[in-house]
């Protein structure tokens, strides 16, 4: 018994040299972690200044190509009947041309005019303009139709189309001109 408490027992050389350790190596510890954390400072530093510029970059790249859009879009509204007003040009040619003509001869203005509808009625197509042209006895749509008159007709039902003064016109289903349309009371 006496040997375990010996073991036990530590003489008071041993406990000095104990603290001795305990204090060198708390005194290493904070030395040893003061660079520790300058050097995480640093590499915090250096990764918000990345950051930063990474946001200033972004922010200009942003910038930039809301100005490109902008660009864009003013382009594209500006030239967006380029092509319809090449084939009018053509079909306006055709007119002068028939107005020039001073021969007379009725049957060729008339040929030639019908030639210009012609070319009209394709630059159509190729643009989609669609032509609003109701027949006598259909419903009135006042999305598509205008009525200008109303007549009074027996037999038919109200708002039932009667003739048509002017056709209307649609661009990509969107109505560019009612039909002008006389109906029924």
């Amino acid at each position: 018994m006496n040997n375990a408490s010996n073991e036990n027992d530590i003489n008071p050389e041993q406990e000095l040299e104990v603290e001795a350790l305990d204090t060198a190596s708390e005194a290493d510890s904070p030395a040893e972690e003061e660079p520790n954390q300058q050097d995480k400072v640093n590499e915090l530093e250096q990764k918000v200044a990345e950051l930063k510029d990474l946001y200033v970059r972004s922010q200009a790249e942003m910038q930039n190509i809301q100005r490109r859009s902008n660009e864009e879009v003013k382009k594209a509204r500006d030239y967006a009947i380029a092509s319809f007003a090449k084939d009018m040009i053509i079909v306006k040619d055709y007119l002068e041309m028939a107005l020039k003509d001073e021969s007379g001869n009725f049957e060729a203005i008339k040929t030639g005019v019908d030639l210009t509808l012609k070319q009209l009625v394709q630059t159509f197509e190729r643009h989609l303009i669609k032509d609003v042209n109701p027949k006598p006895k259909e419903k009135l749509d006042p999305h598509l139709h205008q009525a200008i008159t109303s007549v009074e007709e027996e037999g038919a039902e109200p708002n039932t189309i009667v003739n048509v003064m002017q056709k209307g016109y649609i661009l990509n289903e969107r109505v560019l001109r009612p039909a002008m349309v006389t109906v029924t009371k």
